[in-house]
């Protein structure tokens, strides 16, 4: 009974009042960004993504916000369980920080033009030139505290096992000498899983883990290089993953 009542909630009251949320939180995104993409790129966006856990009084409960130094830029590395990971990560993470995904969302209706409005980093991945130059296109962003973050495995998990990492994240962090943050979120592939038509009452749990200084590469051939990025993502890997298994 309560979950026809959930159910019946979620389609004619909440999903509706976040409609038209999204589409006023993009509006105020992408006109206030013209001024100042470093507070409306970010604040509308915090304000969204609690409001999701909100309305469909998921209960979100955070740790470890005590690893994040205030001013200091990051490569913000999340395991990716479900949609409802950018709601989490906008509504809690407590930085600023930019996106880095795939130029084709920025076709999305006012969600992607909100985030091309905001500065968010689209990465073409159809060659390493490309690859590269969304790597320059994060460098100028990432100043003054600004962060930066991406889903190492670069979609949804299909099951609710991570998935493999891919290079990305741990090449900017290399080239730019920015640490890691790795971030373990837990509970939202039982919110609404990749192959879910509707939302599940689950608790959630993010965990924001010490910072990981990548080596440096310079001097080292590209081989060395990419062993030692591959060191990187197998830790960062880990400590999510040890996270994971140990539960709540």
């Amino acid at each position: 009974m309560i979950k026809a009542l959930y159910l019946i909630y979620q389609i004619f009251i909440a999903l509706p009042i976040m409609i038209v949320v999204t589409i006023i939180v993009a509006l105020f995104t992408m006109i206030g960004s013209i001024f100042d993409d470093r507070f409306w790129g970010y604040w509308p966006g915090m304000i969204w993504g609690r409001l999701f856990y909100l309305f469909f009084f998921i209960p979100v409960h955070v740790h470890g916000l005590e690893n994040i130094k205030e001013g200091q830029s990051y490569v913000i590395a999340p395991n990716h369980q479900s949609y409802w990971d950018a709601f989490l990560v906008y509504g809690f993470i407590g930085i600023k920080f930019k996106w880095m995904m795939k130029k084709e969302l920025g076709k999305i209706p006012f969600v992607g033009w909100a985030c091309k409005a905001a500065g968010c980093i689209f990465v073409d991945r159809s060659s390493r030139v490309n690859s590269m130059e969304s790597i320059r296109k994060a460098e100028s962003k990432l100043k003054d505290g600004m962060s930066v973050v991406i889903f190492p495995e670069g979609t949804r998990t299909p099951d609710g096992k991570m998935g493999r990492f891919k290079r990305g994240a741990f090449l900017i962090s290399q080239e730019l000498e920015l640490p890691i943050l790795p971030v373990t979120i837990d509970g939202n592939y039982d919110v609404m899983s990749r192959s879910a038509k509707c939302v599940t009452w689950h608790p959630v749990h993010m965990t924001v883990h010490e910072p990981i200084m990548p080596k440096s590469g310079k001097g080292l051939t590209e081989q060395e290089q990419t062993q030692l990025m591959n060191e990187t993502a197998r830790q960062v890997n880990a400590i999510i993953q040890e996270t994971l298994d140990k539960g709540y």
